[in-house]
């Protein structure tokens, strides 16, 4: 016997939800080397074996390195790739040649370029390939900027006050940089939709004049004039979430021990800052559902104390008292991921004087039962199906089989390993069921062209499947 899910209903069922854990819970943290003065860390599946691998931006060693992924949580030793004789301080991954898997831009502030190494599809890369951009550019994001359905690239260049928009070309080559002017000294960009209207603007961090900078997208990758918002002194990163639970993307901005909240009027604009205490010198943020609540948490780098910080999520987009886990010395970059494959959120956490990643496994698990009633038609083991029609626009359909009753959660992913939508999560009844899922995420956003990745976990079985969402 059938069942249906879909999104906009989510499983009109009959839940009985047991109490959640009250706060995460992190592993001690089991540390990685990799090369020297690692300034930044990012996740992505770079094998295609759809779990979360790891890559370093190496400021002294001049490369950036990238750990696989065992399956579990654990990783094979470092593998280098090199950029001369220029200094990386950021790495991002994203799928910028339209293959399907994921490329890395690393940025060298110094000599002011960005570096694009080219997956070969089995989480190997080529050679580097450079593009001059502008005085000392600090970090990157990636995002389909002018709505041709590649990943365009914007960079924060801090000693000329602008941000630099190189587009796609397609094929993961880039044209001639755009600048536009935003703050004093941009050090962190983050691009997203912000004022709902289905393209991607940009919140940028601008450290010496204590702000953050929206950039709204005209519609074609060109960007209206900054808005500025303030924020505390000397802001560091920020990053953009639902955290108030309202359906748009808030922001969250490290600054001077603190951590600053600016909630989303629905419209772009912004309501003054919130603070809440994160430590001694934050450094970077990444917000994600730490608890297995349905809300956002946040996730914080505390420099000068050798841990990190975090904060709970109240449900409202405020937030508790941070909570410190100890990482390596310095560390100075975090990213979140399930990184051994048991649904919740792990974090990799890049540590600048011992020259290590630390892992952190989240041991927080959840339990959602779902009754329902009797089924004929059994089948006989687990499976997950290719989605159907792939690629799609907007809608797709999958179909789970479950041979008995099962703990079952069902999550979609963008290719760098970020959850984008929490389709079930519970018990089920032995059956088959099929899952429809309509291109949105949980803040009931469209979300942009690309390949994604759909995971069932039902007890010990997990299997994962790519689709892709062409617009």
């Amino acid at each position: 016997m059938r069942k249906s899910i879909t999104l906009t209903v989510l499983l009109v069922l009959l839940l009985t939800a047991t109490e959640l854990p009250a706060e995460p819970l992190f592993s001690d943290p089991v540390n990685y080397p990799v090369g020297d003065r690692p300034y930044a860390v990012c996740l992505a599946d770079f094998d295609g074996d759809s779990d979360a691998d790891l890559a370093t931006a190496n400021y002294w060693f001049h490369s950036v390195s990238v750990l696989i992924n065992n399956g579990d949580g654990t990783f094979a030793d470092a593998v280098n790739y090199e950029v001369g004789s220029h200094n990386p301080e950021f790495v991002l991954a994203s799928d910028l040649d339209g293959d399907g898997d994921a490329d890395l831009a690393a940025v060298c502030g110094v000599y002011g370029w960005v570096y694009i190494f080219e997956n070969n599809g089995d989480g190997t890369f080529a050679d580097a390939v450079g593009y001059l951009v502008g005085y000392y550019p600090r970090s990157v994001c990636a995002s389909d900027l002018d709505g041709d359905g590649d990943a365009d690239l914007a960079l924060t260049c801090c000693m000329s006050n602008n941000i630099a928009i190189l587009k796609n070309n397609g094929d993961g080559s880039f044209a001639a940089v755009v600048n536009y002017p935003c703050g004093d000294y941009p050090r962190s960009v983050f691009a997203v939709d912000l004022d709902a209207d289905d393209d991607a603007d940009l919140a940028v961090v601008n450290s010496y004049s204590d702000n953050v900078g929206i950039l709204k997208n005209n519609g074609d990758g060109t960007f209206a004039d900054a808005v500025s918002y303030a924020v505390g002194d000397s802001p560091n990163s920020v990053f953009a979430s639902d955290l108030d639970g309202d359906g748009d993307d808030d922001l969250a901005v490290t600054h001077n021990n603190n951590v600053a909240i600016l909630k989303n009027n629905g419209d772009g604009t912004f309501a003054d800052a919130e603070n809440y205490p994160a430590g001694f010198l934050p450094r970077s943020i990444f917000a994600s559902d730490l608890d297995n609540d349905g809300d956002s948490d946040l996730a914080v780098t505390i420099y000068a104390f050798d841990n990190v910080a975090i904060l709970l999520n109240n449900g409202d987009g405020t937030f508790a008292a941070a909570d410190n886990y100890p990482t390596g010395d310095f560390p100075i970059s975090v990213f979140a991921s399930d990184l051994d494959g048991d649904g919740d959120t792990d974090l990799a956490v890049a540590n600048a004087d011992s020259y290590d990643v630390s892992i952190l496994l989240n041991l927080t698990s959840l339990q959602t039962p779902v009754e329902y009633g009797p089924w004929a038609e059994l089948p006989m083991g687990f499976a997950l199906s290719q989605n159907h029609p792939n690629p799609f626009n907007p809608n797709t359909t999958f179909e789970i089989s479950l041979p008995c009753r099962s703990h079952v959660q069902i999550e979609i992913f963008d290719i760098v390993g970020r959850k984008v939508k929490t389709l079930d999560r519970g018990e089920l009844a032995a059956g088959t069921y099929s899952v429809t899922w309509d291109g949105r995420d949980d803040g009931n956003h469209p979300v942009a062209s690309g390949v994604y990745l759909y995971r069932l976990q039902a007890d010990d079985f997990v299997e994962s499947k790519k689709m892709i969402l062409i617009k």
